[in-house]
């Protein structure tokens, strides 16, 4: 499940699922009308913007999940596992070595599929990390002492040097740019 923060000015009010965040920036703006309110996806650093008119009710409503379709007619493929039937090109001598692996040229792509993804998966989210960060830190603290060399420490690895260079903001934001970049210094690039 997707979480978002909310920051009014540069203290944190709230985080959670985006109802939840939502409903937080409603009631503040209600008691403080004057108050500025930045809510981000905390995912993908980006900046996001609910609408927070209406009664409780009716935000909670807009921000709930979408239900589930019904199920659609049965297709080719296996529908209870998620396997969708399509079409894929390659040639001759590809299909002809596919067909040759254990479990057909199915199994044999869907393993290959799964290998590749589970080896680039550590440097993805360590790419991630590094975007969501950039992002939410381009949008908060870009206007902050050291913001330019905590980039580039961000980019290169550098946990200490990025440690050293946010030191001085804002609590709250550093504590949030600090969980955002996070996997960009745990994750292991492949």
């Amino acid at each position: 499940m997707s979480t978002y923060t909310a920051f009014c000015d540069k203290q944190h009010l709230a985080s959670g699922p985006a109802a939840e965040v939502a409903l937080a920036a409603k009631t503040k703006l209600e008691n403080s009308p004057e108050a500025s309110i930045l809510m981000f996806d905390d995912e993908s650093g980006r900046q996001v913007d609910f609408n927070v008119t209406g009664s409780a009710w009716e935000v909670a409503a807009r921000l709930a999940p979408a239900p589930e379709k019904p199920a659609s007619p049965r297709s080719p493929g296996r529908p209870k596992l998620g396997v969708v039937a399509r079409e894929v090109t390659l040639l001759p001598r590809q299909w002809e070595w596919l067909n040759k692996q254990p479990g057909g040229a199915s199994a044999t792509l869907r393993k290959l599929v799964d290998a590749a993804r589970n080896a680039g998966a550590p440097r993805e989210r360590m790419r991630q990390a590094q975007a969501a960060a950039d992002r939410f830190m381009m949008a908060m603290l870009g206007d902050q002492p050291g913001y330019e060399e905590a980039a580039r420490a961000l980019y290169a690895g550098d946990e200490r040097a990025f440690q050293t260079r946010i030191a001085a903001w804002p609590k709250d934001l550093r504590e949030h740019v600090e969980r955002l970049a996070s996997p960009a210094f745990t994750a292991k690039p492949a």
